[in-house]
């Protein structure tokens, strides 16, 4: 695809590199020039040094044959009538806005034809607060993504030694354990001093302590799953109560006020060290929310709030070695599990195999909202995982067996490369309203099929995959692109 990025900031940085290693062409616009410059030396891609709002810039960029605008500058106005010019003079066919005020729902008029003209609006604190929610409702998971409008989730967790599932090989795990309809799609094992390798899952793979391993399943199955791999036999689940967030910018004011809204159900102490905003955020969040005035890093400050009595210790500030710092301070002081926000790729790489429980990247939280736009076919979710390596889709099976290489075919015939799992299937969902003219029909109730290797894949099937590296996307999305000449 021709795609153009407005903005060449952080979250623009990481969407051009995901973008470009996916034979994309891609164009950056920004007003810094030593910005452009660095991406124009990182990646193959072209750099227009400019306004994003001057129909002359975009004009230079290739407005006119582009295919996908993704606007995320530092300013909401700045993406929003970037779109708007997009739209009016160049026809650009889709248009994507970071934004960040919450006063934009996606159905406003504003943001349609006759308004701002987006598509689609991407809220990068919005997106890391519904990621660390599912990590508040989920204890023992290291990562959530939903899939068929949270129907099917794909989770990790860490393997822990005692628990039903692990020092079992994946063969004897499904015939133990027959109730449980899951699909393990991959384990990372640490060697040594090495990084987390990919290892491939079979009958044979054996579960070791100390595994990340992926898996799909139901929603509804998902607490039990990870109770047999992290959580030893007869030992009860400790529920999330006492969450301390440090930071009170955007995200941990968004994220304090949305766990804020049942009352009684968390003790929620929220660290910021600016005093200013402290009075700020004391006048807008409920008055069950405690803030606290003070350094994350101050041992002293910790001891004296109970920090070993933390179930969820979150550093949520714009600063990573502050982040890093508090995080690792908190779990050497007795915090159960601790989540630390981290920019720098380098560094989120550092922290895997440390005291850090979870190191979240901003970027990794929203770009799979993004590369759905990206991908070619019925591509209806994505999920960038192992920091932009792996990916997990759900593609939608379209046409019948005579236009379509997977429609009407039974699962060991689709040519698929040997390391692309297919995870889950899920069928009866309606991707259409109903003919408000039509007879009324009783609801059916989709279905989450674990796929065997004679399971045949039917038309509108939701089907998810894992893919240990996103080269194999382009073979995914050829597989199932509907061809009126294939017999």
């Amino acid at each position: 695809m021709k795609i153009i990025i407005l903005g060449a900031g952080r979250v623009g940085y990481s969407v051009a590199e995901s973008l470009v290693s996916e034979r994309n062409d891609i164009t950056v616009i920004d007003t810094d020039s030593r910005r452009l410059r660095e991406l124009e030396t990182r990646f193959d891609l072209r750099g227009v040094l400019g306004n994003g709002t001057d129909p002359a810039v975009l004009a230079e960029a290739g407005a006119r044959d582009t295919d996908l605008l993704i606007a995320c500058a530092a300013l909401d106005e700045t993406n929003l009538v970037c779109c708007k010019v997009a739209h009016m003079m160049f026809n650009v066919p889709t248009r994507i806005a970071r934004v960040r005020s919450s006063e934009f729902e996606p159905d406003s008029p504003l943001l349609g034809k006759d308004g701002f003209a987006v598509d689609r609006i991407i809220c990068p604190e919005e997106s890391l607060t519904r990621y660390i929610r599912k990590l508040i409702d989920y204890p023992e998971s290291l990562q959530v993504r939903e899939f068929a409008g949270g129907r099917a989730c794909l989770a990790s967790a860490r393997a822990r030694a005692g628990a039903p599932a692990v020092g079992l090989r994946i063969g004897e795990l499904r015939d133990s354990m027959p109730e449980l309809a899951m699909r393990l799609v991959a384990i990372y094992r640490r060697f040594a001093e090495e990084p987390d390798r990919f290892v491939r899952c079979d009958g044979m793979t054996l579960i070791e302590p100390g595994d990340e391993v992926f898996v799909l399943a139901a929603r509804a199955h998902l607490p039990e799953i990870l109770s047999t791999l992290h959580r030893p036999r007869g030992q009860q689940a400790k529920p999330v109560r006492r969450i301390m967030i440090v930071g009170g910018g955007r995200v941990g004011q968004r994220l304090a006020s949305q766990l804020a809204q049942v009352p009684g159900q968390f003790n929620i102490k929220i660290l910021e060290e600016n005093e200013q905003r402290c009075t700020e955020l004391a006048s807008v969040l409920p008055s069950d929310v405690l803030v606290l005035h003070g350094d994350s890093t101050d041992e002293d400050l910790l001891g004296d709030e109970s920090v070993e009595e933390v179930d969820l210790f979150l550093a949520l500030t714009d600063d990573d070695e502050d982040n890093i710092m508090s995080c690792l301070l908190a779990k050497r002081m007795g915090a159960t599990r601790v989540l630390s926000l981290i920019n720098r790729r380098t560094y989120a790489d550092l922290m895997h195999g440390t005291q850090i429980d979870i190191a979240l990247s901003p970027a990794q939280a929203m770009l799979g909202e993004l590369l759905a736009y990206a991908r070619r076919g019925d591509v209806q979710a994505v999920h960038s995982l192992r920091r932009g390596v792996a990916e997990a889709l759900e593609i939608v099976a379209r046409g019948d067996r005579k236009s379509s290489r997977v429609v009407g075919r039974r699962v060991e015939e689709l040519r698929l490369p040997s390391e692309v799992h297919i995870g889950l299937i899920v069928r009866g969902l309606e991707d259409t309203p109903p003919d408000p003219d039509a007879p009324p029909r009783a609801p059916v109730e989709p279905q989450v099929i674990i796929p065997r290797s004679n399971t045949v894949i039917e038309s509108n099937d939701h089907v998810v995959f894992f893919l240990p590296n996103k080269r194999l996307v382009r073979d995914v999305e050829k597989l199932f692109r509907v061809s009126a000449t294939f017999f």
